[in-house]
C-alpha cells in the first residue's frame, strides 16, 4: 500500500479540527491518532479487537495481523533472533535498547 493516490495536502487538517496543519502535512500534531480513533469508533466500535476480527486477523484467521505484517506490511524481525517484530525504525530502536553490547 501507498500514498501515491491521496490527494496533496492542502493546509486542512484531516481530522476535521480548524487547526491548519504544517506545510506538506494531512495533520496538525499528534491529530493523526485522533482521526484515527475517530475511525475506529465509527467502524469498529472504538476496539482493535472488533476491527482485527472484521478484517479475519483474530483467532482462528488464515493469519495474524504480525504475519501480515511481517509478510506484506514492510515489518522485519529483529536481527538477534528474539523474535521482536516492527518497523525498521521501530527494529533500530528495539535493537539499540535490548541488545547493547556490554
Amino acid at each position: 500500500m501507498n500514498n501515491e493516490d491521496l490527494p496533496e495536502p492542502n493546509g486542512t487538517c484531516w481530522c476535521g479540527c480548524p487547526e491548519t496543519p504544517g506545510y506538506g502535512r494531512y495533520f496538525a500534531p499528534g491529530h493523526d491518532k485522533t482521526a484515527e480513533a475517530a475511525y475506529m469508533a465509527v467502524h469498529h466500535g472504538g476496539s482493535v479487537a472488533r476491527l482485527l476480527h472484521d478484517k479475519g486477523f483474530g483467532p482462528g484467521g488464515k493469519e495474524t495481523i504480525r504475519e501480515a505484517a511481517l509478510d506484506r506490511g514492510g515489518w522485519k524481525l529483529c536481527p538477534r533472533g528474539c523474535g521482536y517484530a516492527g518497523a525498521p525504525a521501530s527494529i533500530t530502536n528495539h535493537v539499540n535498547r535490548h541488545h547493547k553490547e556490554n
